[in-house]
């Protein structure tokens, strides 16, 4: 049973996403695991296994480094699973394992789809601050433009005015 799921980036382990399940039953404080995982993305590194398994106590912390991005996952049942395998009477029941198998793997597959979903979201949302910054300083060209042409419009009247009242004074008073 998936107990946690976390998505870290390699480089610096910023988790990126994570879900809890919390189990109520057993009353497993996962907090005390999710710290534990935590720990793990700020030690893991470009020359880190691709993929490991790694028990704590009755639960086992399974990752996968694929471009800089490490999943984690925290399985409950793989204690269960080894039971199963090395009992020869539970040999019979692979078909139930197969199907918590494929369960775990549908609940993981909709988890990497929520975090593609949120990416793609993050990327819009980039594009669209990129266009906001362009459009921004288009407007700051163009009101510099106009500032300008509005000064040399106040320019051009003062000296027409004063061009007048030159020619004003020269033949009237004269």
């Amino acid at each position: 049973m998936v107990l946690m799921t976390m998505i870290a980036r390699l480089a610096d382990g910023l988790p990126l996403a994570a879900s809890m399940q919390e189990d109520e039953q057993l009353g497993r404080d996962l907090q005390q695991y999710q710290s534990q995982a935590k720990q793990l993305f700020r030690k893991l590194n470009e020359q880190s296994p691709a993929r490991c398994t790694l028990e704590a106590g009755s639960m086992s912390f399974h990752y996968a480094i694929e471009k800089g991005v490490c999943y984690l996952v925290l399985y409950t049942y793989i204690q269960k699973t080894k039971k199963s395998y090395i009992d020869s009477r539970a040999r019979r029941n692979l078909g139930n394992i197969n199907t918590e198998l494929h369960d775990v793997q549908r609940i993981m597959v909709a988890n990497i789809e929520e975090v593609l979903q949120r990416g793609e979201a993050l990327s819009a949302l980039d594009s669209k601050a990129s266009n906001l910054s362009s459009l921004s300083k288009k407007y700051r060209s163009d009101a510099k433009y106009l500032n300008t042409r509005s000064t040399y419009a106040k320019l051009a009247a003062g000296g027409v005015f004063f061009i007048m009242l030159i020619v004003y004074v020269r033949f009237w008073w004269l």
